[in-house]
């Protein structure tokens, strides 16, 4: 059972809990990861290295991110996150405390608007063409020596044959007066 996690040795319990996990429950984060996250005094220090790397990362979620996540914001079974302090006074509660006045009315307008953007964005992104990348190779084939086939050697090197490779034209060397191939 992991007790408090504002005192010390509920840190290292969790500690303990998360070494071998990367989120609170299942294998992403949740609502659980975020209640957990809430139940901390301060940030885990590096006596606490599995602890603090978890609530970094859980930390580093924005809040808009954090209600979307899935499950209920509770804490899972194991955890005693409702203790009550050494005083006999339950925990201090913060969340019904709301500093900078904001209601969920601007919420849902600020998501209206997002919308629109998105639906906009994809519009337009609809419309440009798709840009298909594609590479210039020139292989540069040498001879060993004067006597061999070019022909025969440009047969033998376009048989090798990939998903998307398009062999193009070949040039070969101009030929000098005697008949030999250039060398360069």
């Amino acid at each position: 059972m992991i007790s408090d996690l504002k005192s010390e040795k509920g840190v290292k319990e969790f500690d303990s809990y998360i070494s071998e996990k990367s989120y609170v429950e299942g294998w992403v984060a949740s609502q659980a990861d975020v209640a957990v996250l809430e139940a901390f005094g301060s940030a885990p220090n590096d006596s606490t290295p599995h602890a603090k790397r978890w609530y970094n990362h859980i930390k580093s979620i924005s809040e808009a991110d954090k209600k979307k996540l899935p499950g209920q914001k509770k804490a899972p079974s194991g955890f005693n996150l409702g203790a009550a302090p050494a005083g006999g006074k339950p925990a201090d509660d913060d969340d019904d405390v709301d500093l900078f006045g904001s209601d969920e009315e601007e919420d849902a307008e600020a998501a209206k608007v997002r919308e629109e953007r998105l639906k906009a964005y994809a519009e337009k992104k609809s419309k440009k063409p798709t840009i298909i990348a594609k590479s210039s190779i020139v292989l540069d084939v040498k001879p060993w020596d004067d006597e061999t086939d070019m022909k025969n050697m440009e047969a033998q090197v376009r048989t090798i044959v990939k998903d998307g490779l398009v062999w193009g034209a070949c040039k070969f060397p101009s030929r000098l007066g005697t008949g030999v191939l250039r060398n360069s």
